[in-house]
């Protein structure tokens, strides 16, 4: 059963600049299947159903149709809406040499050359003086870092300076860009009291090759495993005993310390406000975690053709080869033993394959949400991923076969046989 093609997800992509423009694609989701927004301040329902919450960059959905009792276990799909970019600081218009330019600044670990000379949009929210939030997003190429020529750089490949060398041109004249985002938003810039702008590829996503069997796109690291996770959570089997949720977190890229991260108390609140709901007391919510699993989805790095070298010679990862089981045995990933076979259990449900992935051990290791939400929600945890190239480029490439295997195998994970 294909429950993720490679046209959707790019069409995903695509719809999704930021973290809270991914939570309104999701939440469009959902709520074609049934899933009610609740809001924070206000009590909750008591009755079983689907339900989800927003907190800015970050969603957490559920479903409590197949539960019978407050103490029920849970299990989690995580990942994150955040992606590396360039944002817009907050004073940020220049006219160097008579040119209109923008001020910005890197965002988490972005790949830094692979944003110079290509066409950028620029997407975000936009907080007004009437208190409401307003999502923006100008998809057509309006910003563009130029790189140096070859001629002035002493024919050297130059390193980029974060401060000098990411300034965007816009125009040939001066002006306020923020003017101009507020008109492509339909308000006031005189009305604007905050906003995080950050810049995207305005390139569309493509699947490519001879036979489209690449997928060529933005933000892969990590919208693959908030599309995975969201279809999975739709096409998930009721479990007698089990309730699916889904938990796409902001700011992974930095760190996940803030109100929504992956360190917050979002997931753990609103874990034990399902419990509470149902007439649980609070050791109803300690019995249901410390019965619950999650996993936690990011991307994971398939052999590079070209750098093979740069790889764990006794862990290749293929594209095309199925979901990637991550581990590190310095918690660089949050996997052990217990989650292993939960997965892989998954998977053969799923009747997909699994590939094991180890960092060199000589290599620094990049992280994930597993580590950090595992600690602060003390639930057994497994990380997991789909393979792709080139992460924390503006421009990413995954196979276009793996994405339906990585979401079917979330989905077992959130209705085990």
């Amino acid at each position: 059963m294909t429950i993720a093609p490679a046209a959707d997800l790019c069409a995903f992509v695509d719809r999704s600049p930021t973290p809270f423009h991914v939570c309104a694609t999701v939440a469009a989701e959902l709520e074609s299947a049934g899933y009610r927004r609740l809001a924070e301040h206000e009590g909750w329902p008591t009755e079983p159903g689907r339900f989800y919450v927003v907190r800015g960059g970050s969603l957490v959905a559920w479903s409590s149709e197949s539960s019978s009792a407050p103490h029920d276990a849970f299990r989690v799909v995580g990942g994150h809406t955040d992606s590396p970019n360039l944002r817009l600081k907050q004073h940020h218009d220049l006219s160097p040499e008579g040119l209109g330019v923008v001020a910005l600044e890197p965002y988490g670990g972005a790949w830094l050359h692979s944003w110079l000379d290509r066409d950028l949009g620029i997407a975000g929210r936009l907080s007004l003086r009437d208190g409401r939030d307003v999502l923006v997003h100008v998809g057509e190429p309006v910003l563009r870092v130029p790189q140096l020529a070859i001629h002035l750089s002493d024919r050297k490949p130059l390193e980029v300076d974060p401060q000098r060398h990411l300034n965007g041109i816009w125009s040939t004249s001066r002006g306020s860009f923020l003017e101009v985002v507020a008109e492509r938003a339909g308000v006031d810039a005189a009305d604007v009291l905050g906003f995080e702008l950050m810049t995207h590829d305005a390139q569309p996503s493509a699947l490519i090759g001879v036979d489209a069997e690449l997928v060529s796109a933005p933000r892969l690291d990590n919208q693959v495993t908030c599309f995975a996770g969201t279809r999975a959570l739709l096409a998930a089997t009721p479990t007698a005993g089990i309730r699916p949720v889904l938990a796409l977190f902001d700011h992974e890229e930095v760190g996940s310390t803030s109100e929504r991260g992956a360190q917050s108390d979002l997931l753990a609140t609103v874990l034990e406000r399902i419990v509470l709901a149902a007439g649980g007391t609070r050791d109803d919510y300690h019995r249901a975690v410390a019965a619950s699993v999650c996993a936690s989805g990011d991307m994971a790095h398939a052999t590079h053709p070209n750098h093979a070298e740069r790889h764990e010679p006794l862990h290749h990862i293929a594209i095309g080869g199925g979901p990637v089981l991550k581990l590190h045995p310095n918690l660089r990933y949050a996997t052990d033993a217990p989650g292993t076979a939960h997965f892989v259990r998954a998977c053969e449900q799923a009747g997909v394959p699994l590939q094991r992935y180890e960092h060199r051990a000589d290599l620094p290791c990049g992280s994930t949400i597993g580590p950090l939400s595992a600690a602060r929600t003390g639930m057994l945890t497994v990380d997991v991923g789909a393979p792709q190239l080139a992460m924390h480029s503006a421009r990413e490439t995954m196979g276009a076969a793996d994405v339906d295997p990585y979401a079917r195998a979330l989905s077992a994970f959130l209705s085990p046989a």
